[in-house]
């Protein structure tokens, strides 16, 4: 039987100083990891938020300058970090948007480049083009995290149901959701949809994010931890911190058992006509 996890997620306010972002950071994860968390996670766009020049001069690759840091910590304290994400070099002049899962010894056990980029114009705001700066990745991703199997999204991907659905067929009873989701779309959106991906899904979504910035890139905060009956277990309050709990896996299985869901799909009458 898979033991319980000790969780942390931590919530930040990064800006444009990417050796402040990091350093901020890293003490952060720091702390969490000397609490005892076994799985540390932070949120996306942890070393930069700002324009998009910046955003691209901040790139590097992955494993690399970005990640070492908190490689130390993992390798220091014998736990799995995720960073939320990183811009991470591409070839075509933009980056990938990309969580970097480390393992206790500090490697690289699964990175995932956001699929879905935020391409929005909501009316009062927020406007975004994320795919002028960041090339979209292809693959759905799983990672295996002391015996339970983990499922890695980044914050757009939120709003794709069919994402949540593939990981949790692939045995993901734990989701990731590292995000800077907006302040305007957050305070409607942010909760509903957590629990929703968490309820349809029977599945744990472990969502760290960010709050606070400049006006242009104000975000919502609340990181959060849902458990697969969609019951908030653990919620931030608006300000840079950490958020802890421990989840129980067994959990998922049991939610799966009494409401069979995936079991019960019947893909062959989706066809959309």
């Amino acid at each position: 039987m898979t033991r319980p996890l000790s969780v942390a997620l931590i919530q930040m306010d990064a800006r444009e100083d990417v050796e402040t972002n990091i350093i901020d950071a890293g003490k952060l994860a720091n702390e969490a990891a000397a609490g005892g968390a076994r799985f540390i996670a932070l949120p996306e766009y942890l070393q930069y938020r700002g324009p998009d020049l910046g955003y691209r001069a901040s790139a590097h690759p992955v494993p690399g300058p970005h990640t070492e840091p908190f490689a130390h910590i993992a390798r220091r304290y014998g736990c799995w970090i995720l960073l939320g994400s990183l811009a991470e070099t591409a070839e075509d002049g933009r980056c990938y948007n990309t969580s970097v899962l480390l393992a206790p010894d500090g490697s690289v056990a699964a990175t995932y480049r956001k699929i879905h980029l935020f391409d929005i114009e909501v009316d009062a705001g927020p406007h975004d083009r994320e795919s002028a700066r960041v090339a979209p990745g292809d693959r759905a991703v799983t990672a295996e995290v002391e015996g339970i199997t983990f499922g890695l999204t980044v914050c757009y991907d939120l709003r794709f149901p069919d994402l949540y659905r593939t990981l949790a067929l692939r045995g993901a009873s734990v989701i990731t959701v590292p995000s800077a989701f907006t302040e305007r779309t957050g305070r409607d959106h942010w909760e509903v949809l957590l629990r929703a991906r968490a309820i349809e899904n029977g599945a744990w979504i472990l969502a760290p994010a960010q709050i606070g910035g400049p006006p242009a890139y104000r975000s919502y905060g609340r990181s959060m931890i849902v458990d697969p009956w969609g019951t908030v277990v653990a919620q931030a309050p608006d300000t840079v911190g950490i958020v802890r709990a421990e989840i129980d896996p067994g959990r998922s299985a049991t939610i799966r058992r009494q409401i069979p869901s995936l079991a019960n799909r019947r893909p062959s009458t989706y066809d959309p006509g």
